[in-house]
C-alpha cells in the first residue's frame, strides 16, 4: 500500500504552485521550484470562490490536492527576503530539522483505503528557512474578538513572546476591546513583562467585544499605524471578518500579513481536531455536573439538572457526560427531543427515579429551542456579533418538569437547575489547553514571518497545518448523531434516542453513500475508527 496512504505528511518534490516570486536557499532544506506550469505531474489550478476569493489549489498525481494559503508574494513582485533568526537560536541548537520542509503538506483524512485518492491536504505549519520579514521592521498587533474562552490570555502571551523571542520582533501592540478598538481607542504595548503570568488568569487582558467591523476603518488604522502583522483571535465570526480584512488589504497592495487563531469553546470550527479552551471547559463542566448528582442523590426524587454551553453544536455536552458517567440524559442541539408521550423525556425521568431515585439532566443551551419557541412565542432577535439571541433552556425544561410532575401527582420532585456557563467562560486554561494554546501562537508567528497571509492555524490529525479563512468560515462543525460517538454516550446513559420511526427514516434518505473519495469533508474521530477496522482487513489480504 502507498506509504502515503497512512502518513499525514506528505512531502510533494519539484511540484509547481502558484506562488511565483518566492526565493530558494539551499540551508537545511532542499528549497521549492516556484512557477506557473505543470511538473511531475503535479498542476496548479486556480478557482474562483462564490464570494470572488481565489483560491490556490495545487494538483498532483493520484487525486493528490493542496488547498494553499496566500502568500505576500502573490501580489507583491520581488519582495525581498532574510535568513531566518532562528537558525542563531540559542535555544533551537539542538534541533536536527531548523525548518519545516517546504514541501511538506498534512493530510485532510488519513484513514484510507487501498485505492483511495490521496485527496485535500494543507500546508504543514512551522517555521521556514526563509523570512519575509526584518525582525525590526516589524510591528504587529494581536486582536480578541467575541465571548471569552479559556486560554485567551495563553494565545496573547505566547504571540508575543514567540516574536521577541525567537524572531527579536520588538514591537508588539493589542488592540484594545476587539474589532472597534482598531478605530475607536488606545493600543497597548505588549512585552515578555508584561505578559509574563497572564496566563494564570482567565478572560483576555486586552478587552473583547461582539460587533465593530468596519472593514475601511480598520484597514485605514492598520495602514496609519504602519502594523504589518495582525493576529486575530476569535471564532467563526470573527475569522469571517478577519477574511475581509485580508481581502482589503490585499486589494491595497500593503504588506501586511494577516493570521487568524481560531477561538470557539463550543469546538464548532471545521476542519482542526479541536479548538483551545475545549478541555478546560469540559472539565470544568464535569464540577457542575457532580454538584447537580450531589443534590439529586441527597434527597428522594431529586433532579439535577445542568446546562452547558452549546448554541449550535453539542461537543461540551456531549463530552462531559461521557466523562462523568453520572448523567442520566444529555440533550443537545443536534438530536431533537420531545417532551411528552411514549418514549418522551417526562416517560423516561419518571422510570430512572422509579429505578434509581434521582435523576441528573445535562442540556446543551442551544437544544429545544423549537419547542421553546414554541411554548413562549420568543422573537428572532440577534447579538452584536449576528447570533441569534437564545432563551435560557435551563430554566425552561426545569419548570416544565416541575409543572409535570406535580399535575401528574404520581410522585414528589426536588429539582435544582445549575448553570456554570459564565464560571467556565472566564476561568483560566488547564494545562492540556496551555500547552495546545503554545503550539497554535508560535505556528501562527512562524506563518506571519514566512509571508503566509489569509490563514487560520489549527491541528489537522494532531499536525499543526495552515488553513485558508474559507474553509474555516464556510460551515460549522456538528455532532453527528450517527456516528458512534453519540451511540457512545447513549448506551452510558442508557437515555432513549427520542427519534420517531419516520425521523429515522427520514436520516437514512438523507445519508450519504459510502465513499472512498478524500475531497469529502473530514470524518469525525468515530468514522475513522470503524474505517481503521476496514483498512486493517484490506491491508491483511494484500
Amino acid at each position: 500500500m502507498d506509504s502515503v496512504h497512512a502518513c499525514p505528511i506528505t512531502s510533494l518534490k519539484n511540484f509547481r504552485s502558484l506562488d511565483s516570486s518566492r526565493s530558494s536557499s539551499s540551508f537545511r532544506n532542499r528549497s521549492l521550484s516556484f512557477g506557473s506550469g505543470p511538473r511531475n505531474g503535479y498542476s496548479p489550478v486556480v478557482m474562483e470562490a462564490s464570494n470572488g476569493y481565489k483560491r490556490k489549489i495545487v494538483t498532483g498525481s493520484a487525486g493528490y490536492l493542496l488547498e494553499d494559503v496566500p502568500h505576500l508574494s502573490d501580489y507583491i513582485p520581488d519582495l525581498p527576503t532574510y535568513t531566518n533568526p532562528l537558525q542563531d537560536n540559542p535555544a533551537y541548537s539542538v534541533v536536527k530539522q531548523y525548518f519545516v520542509n517546504v514541501d511538506d503538506t498534512v493530510a485532510q483524512q488519513i484513514v484510507v483505503h487501498k485505492d483511495s485518492p490521496r485527496g485535500i491536504h494543507f500546508r504543514r505549519a512551522g517555521p521556514r528557512q526563509r523570512v519575509y520579514f526584518e525582525p525590526d521592521d516589524v510591528l504587529a498587533c494581536i486582536v480578541t474578538c467575541g465571548g471569552l474562552c479559556p486560554g485567551l490570555n495563553t494565545v496573547i502571551r505566547e504571540i508575543v513572546c514567540g516574536l521577541y523571542n525567537m524572531y527579536g520582533v520588538k514591537k508588539v501592540l493589542g488592540i484594545d476591546g476587539g474589532y472597534r478598538g482598531f478605530y475607536a481607542r488606545n493600543t497597548i504595548t505588549l512585552t515578555p513583562k508584561v505578559v509574563n503570568d497572564i496566563h494564570k488568569r482567565g478572560g483576555t487582558i486586552i478587552g473583547t467585544s461582539r460587533g465593530g467591523h468596519d472593514t475601511s476603518k480598520i484597514v485605514d488604522s492598520i495602514q496609519d499605524r504602519g502594523i504589518n502583522q495582525v493576529y486575530i483571535i476569535g471564532g467563526d465570526g470573527t475569522q469571517r471578518g478577519a477574511s475581509v480584512i485580508f481581502e482589503e488589504i490585499r486589494r491595497r497592495g500593503l504588506k501586511v500579513a494577516v493570521a487568524g487563531i481560531p477561538k470557539t469553546i463550543d469546538n464548532d470550527i471545521p476542519v482542526i481536531d479541536r479548538s483551545f479552551g475545549f478541555d478546560t471547559a469540559v472539565e470544568e463542566a464535569q464540577r457542575a455536573i457532580n454538584a447537580a448528582h450531589v443534590e439529586a442523590e441527597s434527597v428522594e426524587n431529586g433532579i439535577g439538572v445542568v446546562k452547558l454551553m452549546g448554541r449550535d453544536s453539542g461537543f461540551i455536552a456531549m463530552y462531559a457526560t461521557l466523562a462523568s458517567r453520572d448523567v442520566d440524559c444529555c440533550l443537545i442541539p443536534e438530536s431533537p427531543f420531545y417532551l411528552e408521550g411514549p418514549g418522551g423525556l417526562f416517560e423516561y425521568i419518571e422510570k430512572r427515579l422509579r429505578e434509581n431515585g434521582h435523576f441528573v439532566l445535562v442540556i446543551a443551551e442551544g437544544a429545544g429551542q423549537d419547542l421553546l419557541a414554541e411554548s413562549i412565542h420568543s422573537m428572532d432577535k440577534q447579538d452584536a456579533s449576528g447570533n441569534k439571541l437564545l432563551q435560557d433552556v435551563g430554566l425552561w425544561i426545569s419548570q416544565k418538569i416541575k409543572d409535570h410532575f406535580s399535575s401528574q401527582s404520581k410522585m414528589t420532585t426536588n429539582l435544582k437547575h445549575i448553570d456554570p456557563t459564565y464560571m467556565i467562560r472566564a476561568i483560566p486554561s488547564n494545562a492540556s489547553d496551555n500547552v495546545y494554546c503554545t503550539l497554535l501562537a508560535q505556528s501562527a508567528v512562524h506563518g506571519a514571518m514566512a509571508g503566509y497571509t489569509g490563514f487560520t492555524v489549527g491541528p489537522v490529525n494532531g499536525r499543526h497545518s495552515y488553513i485558508p479563512f474559507y474553509r474555516i468560515i464556510e460551515r460549522q462543525n456538528k455532532v453527528v448523531i450517527t456516528d458512534r460517538m453519540w451511540a457512545r454516550l447513549l448506551s452510558s446513559t442508557n437515555q432513549p434516542s427520542f427519534l420517531r420511526a419516520k425521523d429515522v427514516v427520514e436520516d437514512k434518505r438523507e445519508e450519504e453513500p459510502p465513499t472512498q473519495n478524500l475531497d469529502e469533508e473530514k470524518d469525525s474521530d468515530e468514522e475513522k475508527d470503524s474505517d481503521d477496522i476496514e483498512v486493517k482487513k484490506e491491508v491483511s489480504h494484500m
